[in-house]
Formats: structure tokens, C-alpha cells, sequence
């Protein structure tokens, strides 16, 4: 019988492709993993690592037995969810981890949704980017994560996740009221002289910011950084400079500021579950107050766009 804490290891190797990153995910040393991936290849009798001096990459049999592992974790996923499933009582801690802007609109109407109808349910809301969000889902520290993705950059769900699309959210421009005229008769280009206020890197909405500014020919001239969505658009109010945010930022904004329509795809807003857990009970009570939830704050949301003709997607079905 093989160690499923040795192919989890095995598994995060494919993923991340270091065993130092493994490590780090782990919270162990490095030696520690390497340990453990030489005790699987004792296990499975055969050789799942090229060892090149430190570095080292999975053998055709080691990447083969790295995708075995993902049904076998779902099939672990389901076993368990089957026996929460047979009181059919929908109890225990539940962790959903969110992202900032999606806390108010999204987290917290659902956890008290959730404590209200299911009074043996404890649930708990984590604020966590998306990509840290879906780290801490396979290592088990989150239930359910509330995430986003945007559209142009592709980025794909993890291997052992599964994901089901909540609503699409408009991005907006949003400038000083002041350019709000340029910007409609000439498009972005009108703000290629004017200062941007911009994310610090890594950030997928820099990279947004960034390649619709590209795309319009010239490079934004970036003199303010913001962690904070809420206080951009207070900066953009002074007239410092101008920014994209997402819709659930842009509602009801403070004098001054002229939200205008994105140039391009938006983002998709998705709950994301490991693979095996959709019958867990309180999974299941989550995922389906988040479908309610999502026709209310997807008009919500539309309501908001200055494009009268702009429409949101449907709900999907989980896919993964």
C-alpha cells in the first residue's frame, strides 16, 4: 500500500517542480521531502526522480504515478464526504477563504447566510488572494475558496480542484471627472500622459492594467502603488491619477470620479472545492447559497455598469 502523504509530495513536485517548493508548501525542510520521495520510489519499486545534483525532475513512471494521485485523493475526498453525508446533518467548521473585494459583497452575506439556516454549521471567512487561496485548499487549510480569475490571462485551476463559475464582474475605468470627456472621444490613449495608480507586482490586475495600456499603444506612467481596492478610487477622486477596479468596487462612487467602461473581458468569479468534496453536506449547503446568492449580486453588480446593454453570464454547473 503506498503512503498517501508520500504521493501528495510526489503530486506537489509536478506542480511546482522543486523540491524546495514542496518544502516550503509543506512547511518542512527540503531534506525531509526528499526523504520521503525516496521512500515512495522504495515503495513503488521503481525510479520516480531524475536526481541531477540538486535539482531533479519526475521520470515518465514518477509523472504517471503524480496524476494517479489525483484520483486517489478524490476518491479519499469522497469516502469522507460519504460518511458526513449519511447523517445528512449539516454541521462542523467550515473555512472558505475569499478574496479583499469579495468579502462584503460575497463572504459575509454567505456566512451569515450559512449560521442562520444551519445552526450547527460554524463557518469561517479567511481574507486570501486567489492564488494563495487555492494553495491553501489543497493543503487542506481552506474548504471552499472564493476566487477570481480574468479572463485574457488564462490562468487554469489547479489539478485536483474544481471550479464552478459564480457570475462574470465588469471591470471599470475610473478617472478623475475631469477626463472623463477625453477618455470617451478617444479611448484609454487619451490617459497616456496622465499618471496611473497601479498595484504592487505580482498582480493580476496590474497585468490587466498593464496590457490594456500596451494595447493602446504607449506604457503607463506609474506614480502611485495601492495595496487597498477602496482607497484607489479615493486617490483617482483627488485627480492623482486614474485606474481600472473591479465593479463591486466602483459602486457608488465619491465626487470626482468618472467610471467608464473597460476595454476589454472582465473576470470570472468562481467557488472552488477540492475534487471529491461536492458531497460533503455542508459543501453542499455553501455551493447552493452561493447559487442564490449569485442572481442577486450579479444585478446588483450590472446595475452599476454604465454600459445599460452590458450582461453577465450565467451561472455554470461545477466542471473541472
Amino acid at each position: 500500500m503506498l503512503d498517501v502523504k508520500r504521493l501528495i509530495l510526489l503530486r506537489d513536485l509536478a506542480d511546482y517542480g522543486t523540491v524546495t517548493a514542496v518544502a516550503d508548501l509543506h512547511q518542512v525542510t527540503p531534506s525531509a521531502v526528499s526523504q520521503q520521495l525516496r521512500a515512495l520510489e522504495a515503495e513503488t519499486g521503481a525510479e520516480l526522480l531524475h536526481r541531477e545534483g540538486r535539482t531533479v525532475r519526475l521520470t515518465a513512471a514518477g509523472l504517471a504515478l503524480a496524476a494517479e494521485c489525483e484520483h486517489v485523493l478524490a476518491a479519499l475526498e469522497r469516502a469522507g464526504s460519504t460518511v458526513r453525508a449519511v447523517s445528512n446533518e449539516v454541521s462542523g467548521e467550515l473555512l472558505v477563504g475569499c478574496f479583499p473585494s469579495g468579502l462584503e459583497e460575497i463572504a459575509a452575506p454567505l456566512a451569515a447566510t450559512l449560521s442562520r439556516t444551519y445552526p450547527h454549521l460554524r463557518p469561517r471567512i479567511i481574507e486570501s488572494e486567489p492564488d494563495e487561496a487555492l494553495t491553501q485548499l489543497k493543503r487542506r487549510e481552506l474548504d471552499l475558496a472564493i476566487v477570481y480569475r480574468y479572463h485574457h490571462l488564462g490562468t487554469a485551476i489547479p489539478a485536483g480542484l474544481t471550479s464552478r463559475v459564480l457570475f462574470d464582474e465588469p471591470i471599470a475605468l475610473a478617472v478623475p471627472e475631469k477626463m472623463r470627456h477625453a477618455v470617451d472621444r478617444q479611448g484609454v490613449g487619451a490617459l497616456r500622459h496622465h499618471p496611473w495608480i497601479i498595484t504592487p507586482e505580482p498582480s493580476d490586475c496590474r497585468d490587466v492594467l498593464l496590457h490594456m495600456c500596451h494595447s493602446a499603444g504607449f506604457s503607463p506612467r506609474m506614480d502611485h502603488s495601492y495595496r487597498d481596492l477602496r482607497s484607489a478610487i479615493f486617490l483617482v477622486a483627488t485627480g492623482l491619477g486614474a485606474t481600472i477596479l473591479p465593479m463591486m468596487m466602483c459602486r457608488n462612487p465619491p465626487a470626482g470620479v468618472a467610471i467608464l467602461p473597460f476595454p476589454g473581458p472582465g473576470r470570472a468569479v468562481e467557488a472552488v472545492i477540492r475534487t471529491g468534496t461536492d458531497t460533503n453536506p455542508a459543501i453542499i449547503a455553501a455551493t447552493a447559497c452561493l447559487q442564490q446568492m449569485t442572481t442577486s449580486a450579479a444585478a446588483s453588480a450590472e446595475n452599476s455598469v454604465p454600459q445599460p446593454d452590458r450582461q453577465f453570464s450565467r451561472p455554470l454547473e461545477i466542471d473541472s
